[in-house]
């Protein structure tokens, strides 16, 4: 446990800020996309037993649900010291004890910590059809629901994988006694779920808002996902890219008397929501620039929800700016060098499995609107961060540009 005097001065002699560690997460099943700038004899760093590293997880507070095999701190995000030592100490505890000087009175009051988490989704095959419980569903097993988004950033695509489209939902004809049958049929073979579905292909540079209570499969591209603080599904398709999932996939998240109700698993659905004839026009979400001048661009790319935002920060070569903002965030920085604050800023080009970085950060809300000036080092080279934030942004869009969908 860290002192809160070691956790003041560390803000301190930060500007108010924190530089994190890397924290990477594997998955025991699908394929990496190894695009996480991760050191290719790393992706098996926690063994074969793990499965093979395919997340990045930022500004996390939470632990990964991931096993038994997991360590009882895996997802969440650790504070740096400095970069001499390996002393550190959680993003969980800093708030905990320094609560609002970090994320403000409103988050504190409100929901006792950071609401949310970010991290990139690196897959090489599609992932499974399967839908983040909604919040009464969730709260029957301890949990609460998730909503998330996604961003598909250019810089981390050199490649997208073997499907580059998600499904969504279902196709607004079909009826629900189609899906029970699929649900009925999950041990008996492929049960081919996304047969009734629909999908759209990947735009880079856009992204999706998708509500708790949709189910998707998402597309084999790194993803952004700003997302609730959870980690909780039910997955209704049952072989994928030849990979079998076996049934406690489908029914881990229910109530013991509960994993064989088909019609409870199929409740777990927010139907209306999952078979919008409108679902691009209402949860797509092209970028919207906030500000636009000769040093720097910034856009939204995550908006109009309750539950968290993200921006696109652009410096341009040789650029300085002094960026306000309303509320704490996190940062990833995925193009360029310069510095951020008081702190040397890069987007790296590999990382060893265990190595502390610099191009990760979490600015608390006083230093966040008193400002924080970034520099581009780099006389040719764009400086590119994305910026996650809980739902309190005081400027976030509230809607999408209808011209814009």
């Amino acid at each position: 446990m860290a002192t809160r005097s070691l956790i003041e001065a560390v803000l301190e002699s930060g500007g108010g800020i924190f530089r994190l560690n890397p924290v990477f997460v594997p998955r025991p099943f699908g394929k990496a996309g190894k695009r996480l700038k991760l050191h290719p004899d790393d992706y098996y760093a926690l063994g074969l037993m793990r499965g093979s590293i395919k997340e990045r997880w930022f500004s996390s507070t939470i632990t990964a649900q991931n096993g038994p095999m997991a360590a009882s701190d895996e997802g969440m995000s650790y504070v740096a010291v400095n970069h001499n030592s390996d002393e550190k100490f959680t993003l969980k505890e800093a708030i905990d004890i320094l609560g609002a000087g970090i994320i403000g009175n409103e988050l504190k009051e409100k929901y006792g910590g950071w609401p949310m988490y970010s991290k990139y989704f690196d897959f090489n095959n599609p992932l499974f059809h399967h839908v983040h419980l909604m919040f009464e569903h969730a709260k029957n097993v301890g949990k609460l629901g998730k909503p998330e988004s996604y961003y598909f950033p250019k810089q981390l695509n050199n490649h997208t994988g073997e499907f580059n489209a998600t499904y969504f939902g279902f196709d607004p004809c079909v009826k629900p006694e189609q899906v029970k049958e699929r649900i009925r049929d999950y041990n008996r073979g492929d049960n081919r779920i996304t047969e009734l579905s629909r999908a759209f292909r990947v735009e880079l540079g856009t992204g999706w808002y998708t509500p708790a209570g949709v189910i998707h499969a998402p597309a084999s591209v790194l993803t952004y996902e700003p997302q609730w603080n959870s980690d909780v599904n039910s997955v209704q398709e049952n072989v994928v890219s030849g990979e079998i999932y076996p049934r406690n996939f489908l029914a881990d998240e229910c109530p013991p008397d509960k994993k064989d109700d088909v019609d409870y698993i199929f409740n777990l659905l927010d139907w209306e929501k999952n078979i919008d004839p409108d679902y691009r026009k209402h949860y797509f979400r092209p970028p919207v620039t906030a500000v636009s001048d000769r040093a720097h661009t910034e856009k939204w790319v995550s908006y109009a929800n309750d539950y968290f935002g993200a921006k696109e920060l652009t410096v341009e070569p040789g650029e300085s700016v002094t960026v306000k903002d309303g509320a704490a965030y996190g940062i990833i920085c995925v193009q360029g060098r310069g510095t951020f604050g008081k702190y040397v800023c890069e987007a790296p080009t590999l990382l060893r499995f265990g190595q502390q970085s610099a191009d990760e950060f979490f600015v608390s809300e006083p230093a966040a609107k008193n400002g924080i000036r970034i520099v581009n080092q780099s006389p040719v080279e764009p400086m590119v961060i994305l910026k996650h934030f809980g739902p309190n942004h005081p400027d976030m869009p509230k809607k999408a540009p209808q011209e814009l969908l």
